[in-house]
């Protein structure tokens, strides 16, 4: 199974971490025997992983040499609004490419201008500074109406922060702390990707074939771009950042041994960093852009000994994930404190701004509150650092995510949260029928951001609003 390189700054200043990525064309090796065309950070796919210490802003310089705009969004991040990724804040092409409309036309949405859009030619610096909670973040492709089918080329990778009070816990590092970026694809028969786009060049025309507007789903599951690996480990404890990247799919993800036993995993943290302590879990859902972080105690086998992990809500291809084997006896200083975090619950209380978010299908198209998306409408103007208080109503399943906030989950349709809603959350899965009460904290950064659906054709076929911090 393949690590994504961690990418090495370009240059160091006292505070401040500076890294240099180029979106190019790319060919990769993911089905033996056949190459197939990626669009890649660096040329990669997933892209190469950026490390944020504690108390050290980041940089990074885009370069886009790819034949069509770009957006990059720092998934989880606490950014100022012109480093968020604004679905129009466009890095174009060079110019021989042409131009490109902000918002093209598509079926329920006429063709739209932004004039706030902040539109770079071909590079563009984002500034994270020091972020809030260690945490596994991603950065991914974000442009107006076509992220999906730029996510599905390759245009992902992880942004991994950390704090003092997670380095301090002895949690397993180094080559046993791992990414694992699992995503569904579909293969042509010469190993390109199979997208069902309606113009596969992403030149004018979003969106995908009649068939696909539920959500794109493959039939090959790939972990950090290969299919179903295996991955050697030690007897010893590693710690997992699982992050669904996938663009529609759910998985439920679990561990069997040889004898087909469900084995468990020690979830300790979620979006938005660790949980207040250990939590055990004979599975877990996982909805597009969750992020889980578990532990798995492979000290318990002995070498040679197999462990898969599964999707039991798969069939066929897509129910085996991957497979670990045991193949080193060693030692291991690593632990799993009864302790990890301090997380304060949020009760909600009648001073709270209080707010309804209907997401909805249409007959051709994706609403919240019964609007398309318009970059002139602001669905909430929000007080900057406040805490208010969101149901979000869903008539179809939906991975509901926020940007430049944190949230907890209050409840589900008036019940306690469910088995996998603990934490800081970014992104929060509502099932069909649910009404699920969120409180959101949003960021002391100004300025215009966005909430939307993360099933990413939903997304790009009109099911995102925006939101303004004032």
């Amino acid at each position: 199974m393949p690590i994504p390189q961690q990418l090495k700054p370009s240059r160091q200043t006292s505070d401040t971490d500076y890294y240099e990525i180029v979106q190019s064309a790319a060919m990769a090796t993911i089905i033996p025997g056949l190459r197939t065309p990626i669009w890649g950070y660096n040329g990669t796919f997933p892209g190469p992983t950026i490390v944020q210490n504690p108390g050290r802003t980041v940089v990074v310089s885009h370069r886009n040499d790819l034949p069509v705009p770009t957006v990059v969004h720092m998934h989880g991040g606490t950014t100022p609004h012109d480093s968020d990724g604004y679905p129009t804040d466009f890095i174009l092409p060079d110019a021989k490419y042409g131009t490109f409309p902000e918002m093209p036309a598509m079926a329920g949405m006429p063709a739209m201008t932004d004039p706030e859009a902040i539109i770079t030619r071909q590079t563009r610096d984002y500034t994270y500074p020091p972020q809030p909670r260690a945490g596994t973040l991603w950065y991914h492709d974000h442009r107006m109406d076509f992220t999906g089918a730029s996510v599905y080329r390759g245009l992902a990778g992880f942004h991994i922060t950390h704090d003092t009070e997670e380095q301090a816990l002895g949690l397993p590092s180094g080559a046993r702390d791992v990414p694992l970026m699992i995503a569904d694809r579909a293969f042509a028969a010469d190993g390109s990707f199979l997208y069902p786009a309606l113009d596969p060049t992403m030149r004018s025309t979003p969106g995908v074939q009649d068939s696909y507007t539920n959500g794109v789903m493959g039939d090959v599951i790939l972990v950090n771009g290969a299919p179903w690996p295996v991955m050697n480990v030690d007897t010893a404890r590693y710690r997992f950042r699982i992050l669904n990247a996938s663009n529609a799919r759910t998985y439920q993800l679990a561990l069997q041994d040889a004898s087909r036993q469900s084995v468990g995993f020690t979830q300790i943290g979620t979006d938005h960093g660790l949980l207040a302590a250990p939590l055990p879990q004979d599975a877990i859902q996982i909805a597009e852009a969750e992020r889980y972080d578990v532990v798995i105690d492979f000290s318990r086998y002995k070498v040679g000994d197999q462990i898969t992990m599964v999707n039991q809500i798969g069939s066929g291809s897509t129910a085996v994930v991957m497979r670990f084997v045991v193949s080193r006896a060693t030692s291991d200083g690593s632990r799993v404190p009864s302790r990890l975090s301090t997380i304060n619950a949020i009760s909600p209380n009648s001073a709270m701004t209080r707010r309804t978010m209907k997401f909805h299908r249409g007959a051709n198209d994706w609403t919240i509150n019964g609007r398309l998306f318009d970059p002139a409408y602001s669905e909430a103007d929000v007080p900057a650092g406040s805490t208010e208080l969101w149901t979000i109503i869903s008539d179809f399943r939906h991975p509901f995510h926020i940007h430049n906030a944190t949230m907890q989950v209050i409840s589900r349709d008036g019940q306690a949260p469910g088995p996998y809603d603990q934490g800081w959350k970014d992104t929060v899965f509502v099932n069909q029928g649910e009404r699920v009460q969120l409180a959101i904290r949003f960021s002391t950064f100004k300025g215009r951001y966005v909430f939307h659906c993360h099933n990413l054709e939903h997304e790009d076929m009109g099911m995102m609003a925006n939101f303004r911090i004032v």
